[in-house]
């Protein structure tokens, strides 16, 4: 019996696993990152002056175990993601984060191709990822430093 199941899995498996016919809703291609805010969180505009938030994230890479032969690991890397804001209920939220906070963020993610009449050097020419804000969580709060801090730590370090 368990003979003629392998036999009929064999025989199915030159078929496709996967399907070539239009996204549907419940595809989704979501990004879940847990790092640290690499710099203050910026407001921006669009070209229709439409107002966004963009932050970025740093997250780090161990390798895993086993050790090189010496006894010696290789470095970390650190990777930052830019992540892109443009539902106004979270901006005030976002706006309070200061970097070097530990974040949870769940983004959405897009990968958009080059744009065939840009120069291959640009931004726009080559093959980019774009990542959606969707949710973020503090894990650990670092202050953000508003610009009055830093125009007293500024005068203090002067009178020093």
């Amino acid at each position: 019996m368990f003979s003629l199941l392998r036999t009929a899995r064999v025989a199915g498996a030159s078929q496709r696993l996967f399907s070539s016919t239009a996204a549907r809703r419940h595809d989704l291609a979501k990004l879940v990152l847990v790092g640290r805010l690499g710099r203050e969180v910026e407001t921006k505009y669009t070209a229709n002056n439409k107002e966004y938030i963009s932050y970025t994230v740093a997250t780090t890479n161990y390798p895993p175990p086993p050790a090189n032969p010496d006894g010696s690991r290789p470095s970390s890397r650190t990777s930052w993601h830019h992540i892109y804001a443009f539902n106004p209920s979270n901006f005030n939220y976002l706006r309070g984060l200061g970097k070097g906070s530990h974040v949870y963020v769940e983004a959405n993610y897009e990968l958009r191709e080059p744009d065939s009449a840009a120069e291959p050097g640009s931004p726009h020419g080559q093959r980019q990822i774009f990542l959606r804000h969707e949710t973020i969580r503090l894990l650990k709060g670092v202050p953000r430093s508003s610009p009055e801090d830093e125009s007293e730590s500024a005068e203090s370090a002067e009178s020093s």
